[in-house]
Parts: C-alpha cells; sequence; structure tokens
C-alpha cells in the first residue's frame, strides 16, 4: 500500500471519526433540547399536571418574560390596592387560570414544577425535605450573597448553622436594642431637622435608602460586634459592589459577560478583592485576641458572628479544635460577612419600607399603632428590651406586611431523587416553584379579604391567622428557615415605634403604587412619604398621654 492511500484512509478515518462525534453530541443536544423535555412534559401530562407547551430550547421564557413585561408596564389601579399578586407574579396568576394551582412551566429546557398547596409545601420543607436541594442562584445574585449559609449544603451547612445560630437567639439580640434605637434617633433627628427648615414643616422622605442605614448598621454589629467600626468600612466597599451588581442585573444576562474586562467588571473586581483582603486582615486581627472563646462575648456582651466562627476552628489557645467537626476557613468567614451584609441589609430594609408605606395609606392603623407605641413607652423614651414583647399591634403589622409584601416572593427548591410529592412522581432534577406570594394572596387560604391591609388577622398568632398553618411562609419553613428573622424583626418593631413617637405620615402625591421584583419586592418608583413631626402637646387624648408619661 503506497503512502497516499495510508493518507486517503488515516483521512477518510479522521473525517467519520469526526463526523460520528458531531452527530453523537448533536443528538445529546437535541435530547437535552427536545426529546427529554417532551418526554417529561408527557409524563406529567399523563398525572393531570399540565401548563404552557414547551418550545425548544426557550421553553416557557417568552411567554413569562412577556406577560410580566405587561404587567409592571402599568401601576396598581386603584393606588391603595394591594392585590399585587395579578402584578409580581403575572405568569403565575394566567396560567392559574388556565391550568390549575400546580402548574409545569419550563425555564429553557429545565421543567419547573409551580406548586402553591400548603400540604405539598410541608412535605418540600418538612417530612420530605431530604429529598429536595435548595436550587443554585444566578451567577450575579451569588456574587451578591456570597457562599455563605444561604447557599451552602449538606454536612458544611449544617455545622455553619449550629455555630452561628446563638448569635441570633433573642436573649443575644436584645443586646443590640439601644444600638439600633439611637441609630433610628438620629435618622429622626435629621428627618426632624429638614422639616424645621420646609416652609410646610414636613419633609418628604424616599425611605428605602435611609432604612438602608438602619438595617446596616445592625448588620455590622451582629457580624462583628467589638469590631464594628473595622467593619464598617469593609462593608462600605460590599454596599458599591451591590450597586454594580445590581444595575448589571437589570440588563439582559448574558453568559460569561461578567468575566469580560469592561471598566465596570474590572472595578468589581477591585472592590471584590479589596473586600476579601479587608476581611482577612480583620479576620487575622481578631484571631491574635487573648480572648477567643465565644463564651466571653465582647464588651457589650454581644456575641457576634466573626467571633463564633473563630472560636469554632480554635482553642482557648489558638491552635485547632478538636472533634470531627469540619472547620470553617478564612474564606469561609470572608463568605459568611458577606451573605450575613446582604441578606441582612436588603430583606430588613425592604420590610421596613413596606410597613411604612402601608402605615401612611392607612392612617387609622397608623394611629392605633401610635397609642399603642405611647402607652407602652411614652412619648421621649427610646424602645428598650422590655418594650418590645409588649408591641403586640405593630408585631401584627409586620406580620400583615409581610404577608401581603413578602420580600422575596418566590422559592426554588431541586428534586435530588425521583420522588413522590402531592401524589404526583415528580423525576430528579425537577425544579419546584413556591410561589409565597400566591399563597399568601390565596382567598382560600385567607379569605375573601385576602388583598386588604388587616393585621387583626394576626391577633391570635401567625399560624392561626389563615385556614392552615402553613399559608404564611415569609421566612421560609423548616431547618432552613431563615437564621436573621428574630434580627429583622427586632429592627423593625424599634424604628416604627421610633418613627411612631416622633412623626405623623402620608404617601406623598408623587408616589406610583408599583410593587415590582428585582430580586427581592421593591416599589418600582420609589418610595416617598412625607414626614410632619407630632408637636409636644399631641396626642389630645389625655388617657393615652397620661399612659405614656408612665411607662
Amino acid at each position: 500500500m503506497d503512502e497516499n492511500m495510508i493518507w486517503w484512509l488515516f483521512k477518510s478515518l479522521l473525517y467519520l471519526s469526526l463526523m460520528w462525534f458531531c452527530m453523537y453530541m448533536g443528538m445529546k443536544v437535541l435530547d437535552i433540547l427536545w426529546f427529554r423535555p417532551k418526554r417529561l412534559e408527557e409524563h406529567f401530562t399523563k398525572q393531570g399536571i399540565r401548563g404552557p407547551p414547551y418550545r425548544f430550547f426557550l421553553g416557557s421564557v417568552k411567554e413569562m418574560v412577556a406577560l410580566m413585561v405587561e404587567a409592571s408596564s402599568k401601576p396598581m389601579v386603584p393606588q391603595t390596592s394591594h392585590n399585587i399578586f395579578p402584578r409580581v407574579l403575572a405568569f403565575y396568576h394566567y396560567w392559574k387560570k388556565i391550568y390549575g394551582s400546580t402548574v409545569l412551566i419550563w425555564f429553557g429546557p429545565t421543567p419547573r414544577l409551580t406548586v402553591s398547596d400548603p400540604e405539598m409545601i410541608r412535605e418540600i420543607f418538612l417530612s420530605r425535605s431530604e429529598y429536595f436541594d435548595r436550587y443554585e442562584s444566578h451567577p450575579l445574585v451569588r456574587q451578591l450573597e456570597g457562599d455563605g449559609l444561604v447557599s451552602l449544603h449538606g454536612e458544611k451547612w449544617a455545622h455553619h448553622r449550629k455555630v452561628l445560630n446563638p448569635a441570633f437567639y433573642m436573649d443575644n439580640l436584645k443586646l443590640l436594642v439601644p444600638f439600633v434605637g439611637k441609630t433610628v434617633a438620629d435618622m429622626a433627628d435629621k428627618w426632624t431637622a429638614m422639616s424645621a427648615s420646609a416652609e410646610a414643616g414636613q419633609v418628604e422622605i424616599d425611605l428605602a435608602e435611609w432604612f438602608q442605614i438602619v438595617t446596616e448598621d445592625a448588620i455590622t454589629r451582629t457580624v462583628f460586634g467589638s469590631s464594628y467600626e473595622d467593619g464598617k468600612a469593609v462593608f462600605k466597599l460590599q454596599t458599591q459592589l451591590m450597586s454594580f451588581a445590581s444595575e448589571a442585573f437589570r440588563k439582559v444576562f448574558i453568559p460569561g459577560y461578567r468575566f469580560i474586562p469592561t471598566k465596570r467588571n474590572r472595578q468589581s473586581w477591585i472592590l471584590d478583592r479589596e473586600i476579601r483582603k479587608g476581611l482577612q486582615s480583620l479576620i487575622a486581627r481578631r484571631q491574635q485576641e487573648d480572648t477567643l472563646d465565644a463564651k466571653e462575648p465582647d464588651q457589650n456582651g454581644l456575641r457576634d458572628l466573626l467571633g463564633l466562627m473563630i472560636n469554632s476552628t480554635m482553642n482557648y489557645k489558638g491552635a485547632p479544635s478538636a472533634g470531627d467537626s469540619p472547620v470553617i476557613t478564612i474564606d469561609d468567614m470572608v463568605e459568611e460577612c458577606k451573605t450575613f451584609f446582604f441578606a441582612g441589609k436588603q430583606t430588613t430594609s425592604n420590610l421596613l419600607t413596606w410597613a411604612s408605606v402601608l402605615l401612611a395609606m392607612h392612617p387609622d392603623w397608623q394611629e392605633r399603632a401610635r397609642q399603642e407605641v405611647l402607652e407602652v413607652c411614652g412619648s421621649k423614651d427610646l424602645p428598650s428590651k422590655e418594650h418590645l414583647p409588649k408591641l403586640k399591634m405593630i408585631g401584627m403589622i409586620l406580620s400583615e406586611t409581610l404577608r401581603l409584601y413578602p420580600p422575596a416572593v418566590a422559592t426554588i427548591r431541586r428534586a435530588k431523587a425521583d420522588v413522590e410529592l402531592g401524589g404526583y412522581m415528580v423525576p430528579q432534577d425537577t425544579e419546584i416553584l413556591i410561589p409565597i406570594l400566591a399563597v399568601h394572596h390565596d382567598t382560600h387560604l385567607w379569605g375573601p379579604d385576602a388583598s386588604q391591609f388587616n393585621p387583626a388577622r394576626f391577633e391570635n398568632g401567625a399560624a392561626r391567622a389563615a385556614r392552615h398553618p402553613l399559608a404564611y411562609i415569609p421566612f421560609g419553613l423548616g431547618a432552613r428557615m431563615c437564621i436573621g428573622q428574630n434580627l429583622a424583626i427586632l429592627e423593625a418593631k424599634i424604628t416604627l415605634a421610633i418613627l411612631l413617637q416622633r412623626f405623623s405620615f402620608r404617601t406623598s402625591p408623587s408616589y406610583v403604587h408599583a410593587p415590582t421584583v428585582l430580586m427581592l419586592l421593591y416599589p418600582q418608583y420609589g418610595a416617598p412619604v412625607i414626614f410632619r413631626p407630632i408637636e409636644p402637646s399631641w396626642p389630645s387624648n389625655p388617657v393615652v398621654q397620661r399612659r405614656g408619661h408612665i411607662c
């Protein structure tokens, strides 16, 4: 056989191999993008679960986006309406009417089963939780929230949760009350000064940015404790990074774009390096301190997150601790600090914004809450830790706010294996979407006034507020329930109490009621509210005034 023939045979074999490989990969891709989704669609249809038909590659995304864009293009009518479900989760509201409460939608070629039945939610979070895992967040969300407790899994998550839990015990959080009170009082003093210099004696405040100052202070103290000032400097950089990531999140997501060295991306990378370097330096200084034991809190008595993490990996002499528990590394500590700053700041400021807007819209409830504050705390004293359990009406108002306007409008889980859920067979890797907002607004669970602001429904507690005890899930359920919920409620109670002591408030004429979602539920056009300082002689009701002075 001559050399030309050998070369021809080699090229032919290479060509055939490439053809076979391309055909194999093409069939594999075709199976992922078409045949498998169609098999799954048929699988769910046989069980009575339907939804919009799967479309090649895009799934239901095109229709979802169109429904959401159309809904968000118009503000709420009337402006005082709280029936926000059709606007905020427009795709589920529309498809639920056609296909029922359990709907199969497609996020690209991935099936996403939408479930709003409380009994199925119980299985996902409680009775069969071992079959469901947390969904991996959008890359830009991961950049913001860090690889901390929110995104961890398995043994590592369990160890981190156990180590960090003591920081969120109520006895520990109550030590923050004077600090949060002072931060809110300083903010209120600025508003009073601003209104005094205004001709009308009142001031218009766009709430979200101001409330982030309050929540940032509280979460910084919770994370860093005695290293508060150093932590504040680092978290200032984190705030800048969050603004960059939030801006990018508003744009169309292009896979890999965040790795391209654009000006914005380079600035984000520099900030991230500075944050990491600052946190690592702070952690190193804390590790060198003499009193590292979590049993010996800082000078204010506070057990902070950073101290607890350091102590979980060090004994009294600074050597690695004994036992089989996984060590929390310095990189882990950095990620946890980032996670708690993002989660603690954004969700609580969001809760405060909507609670204030609701009280501004409903002056009758505002007045009732004010009277409670004056009876419990008086007209001048800052709320103390002893006052907080007595502010029951404010607690009810916050619960109703979280029902109507939950910061996270939905959550997603993933089936780790083939599993039975509510009598249906759900294949492995199916995503389960729990539309929290839809559950909170369901008239079958909450009655015909489900879209009305009525804090009285929580008079006997959250478990009895609806027709099913699991109809209220703003902080999730089960083992992965939000670890910071006590801190969020504590901050919100103190802030509302001080504002009610000092101001009467109403929505500005420029306020446009248009709740929308960008990671969390927020007011699309801001939240301008007009605050007017209350005169020292207020209130005119002598009974309320007298009780306030006694307290």
